[in-house]
Parts: C-alpha cells; structure tokens; sequence
C-alpha cells in the first residue's frame, strides 16, 4: 500500500514537472511520509525511477491479458487490442512522456535501454505465465519465446513511438498471430 501511494505520487509530481525537478523529498510530501520512508522503500532517486517503470510494465502485461481474456477464439483483435491499448496507455503516462521529449535525465535513458534487463524480464516472465494459463494455453518454451519477444517488441516503442500513418498494433498482431495460432493448443472442457 505504501509503495502503491508512493509511485501514485510520483505520477501526480510528472504531471506538472518533469523528472529531473522531482525529488525524493517532493515524493514524500505527496504521499504525506518522510523522506527516509521513501528512501527506505526505494533506496534511491535510480530506485525509484525503476519502481515506477516496474509498474509501467506491470500495467502493459495487464492490457495484453485483458485483451487476450476478452478475444477469446480471436487471436488478431486480443493482440491488436493489448498493443493498442499499450500504446494509449504508455503514450498518456507522464514519464513515459518525459522520456519522449527530450528532457530525460540519462537515469531514464538508461532504464529503457542498457538497464533495461528488469523490465523485459518482468514482463517476459509474467506474459508467459498468461499466455501457458489463458485460452492460447501455449507450451512453456513457446510461452518463454513469445514473452520475451512481446516485452523487447513493446519496450522499443516506448523509446520510439509508432508513427502517426501506421496502425502498428495492427501491423504487430499481423506479426505475431500467426507465431500464436500455431503454437496454441485446444484445451479441453
């Protein structure tokens, strides 16, 4: 709960400031701690950022398993749906948009890139999970394989958004279905 209260402060601070003008001190004042609580729980401004980005991914993982939950049979909408509403989502998020416009820190920076190992391993792992236990009911090698791939896939847009000309969740779920549909497997009852 407090960890809950804390990233929802710092999204409330990102709304009105960018990232570098958010201190721990700001953070703790939103959620009505003290600032060693926010350091205890995160350990550092880094610790932080990561947490929060942690969420970000946590949140992707959620739209994809609700949108392949809600499609079920339909393999194309549930994975057009989960990319699209990724998009929308990431695209609304104020850190995400701070990354975006050119006045992240390098600590953002590299939280995408050469520190990203966390996220796409979270997200990676937890997309298995879902798509060995939903409808597609993929082997676990397979689930691995296409978890990873969605998570690398997913991440790269975040640091270069999909162009304004393209549907790219439509063009994604063209990519993957297929890789999907041939690894899914009835399940029985």
């Amino acid at each position: 709960m407090l960890r809950a209260s804390l990233l929802d402060g710092v999204r409330e601070l990102l709304v009105g400031r960018p990232w570098s003008s958010v201190t721990m001190t700001d953070v703790a004042t939103a959620a009505g701690v003290s600032r060693q609580t926010v350091y205890n729980e995160f350990g550092s401004r880094a610790g932080l950022a990561q947490a929060y980005a942690v969420r970000l991914t946590d949140e992707f993982v959620g739209v994809v398993s609700e949108a392949i939950a809600d499609n079920i049979g339909h393999v194309h909408q549930a994975l057009r749906d989960g990319f699209g509403g990724f998009f929308l989502t990431s695209a609304g998020d104020p850190l995400v948009q701070s990354l975006l416009s050119g006045d992240a820190a390098p600590d953002l920076l590299k939280l995408i890139t050469t520190d990203a190992a966390p996220l796409i391993t979270r997200a990676s792992e937890r997309l298995a999970s879902m798509l060995q236990q939903s409808w597609l009911a993929l082997e676990y090698t397979d689930a691995q394989r296409v978890g990873r791939a969605i998570s690398r896939m997913a991440l790269s847009y975040i640091a270069m958004p999909p162009e304004g000309d393209r549907d790219v969740a439509d063009d994604l779920a063209g990519i993957f279905a297929p890789v999907l549909l041939s690894a899914a497997r009835p399940t029985s009852g």
